[in-house]
């Protein structure tokens, strides 16, 4: 059996969720989305710990959609203490952002990011952009086994 290829799609902004889940749907990428709305929550669906810590450990994302600008802990930490975590550390971690920042894109390599999107200011170039994220990740991209 396939294992169900999830998004962890991490973004404290319901516009930019919903157009974000807009253009998933509009490109026919039908996966299951889970939607964390601050840092914490993040870190906790991804380590199974807070109200997450009945999941089931194999259930990973295929890919973590993670925004920079996050309430209670910002993304940069999120990757931070996702690549320190032996268990979730190869999980693909794309940015996505609005951030225009020179330092954030920096950081957010150094710190181990697969990707790093700024977001379009356009729904139909944001929409294309979604399209090619969903075809490299989640259709061609190997993901790392579950440990």
């Amino acid at each position: 059996m396939v294992a169900e290829k999830i998004i962890l799609l991490v973004e404290d902004n319901q516009a930019d969720e919903e157009l974000t889940l807009r253009a998933l749907a509009r490109n026919n990428i039908l996966n299951r989305v889970i939607v964390a709305r601050d840092g914490v929550e993040a870190l906790d669906y991804l380590q199974g710990s807070g109200a997450h810590a009945s999941k089931d450990r194999s259930q990973m994302p295929a890919v973590v959609l993670l925004d920079l600008k996050l309430p209670k802990i910002d993304g940069l930490e999120v990757l931070r203490r996702v690549r320190a975590d032996e268990r979730i550390k190869l999980l693909p971690v794309v940015i996505l952002t609005s951030s225009k920042e020179e330092s954030d894109l920096i950081a957010g390599y150094s710190l181990g990011a697969n990707s790093y999107i700024r977001k379009p200011v356009s729904f139909e170039k944001f929409s294309e952009a979604v399209r090619h994220l969903g075809m490299y990740w989640l259709l061609m991209n190997e993901s790392p086994p579950v440990r």
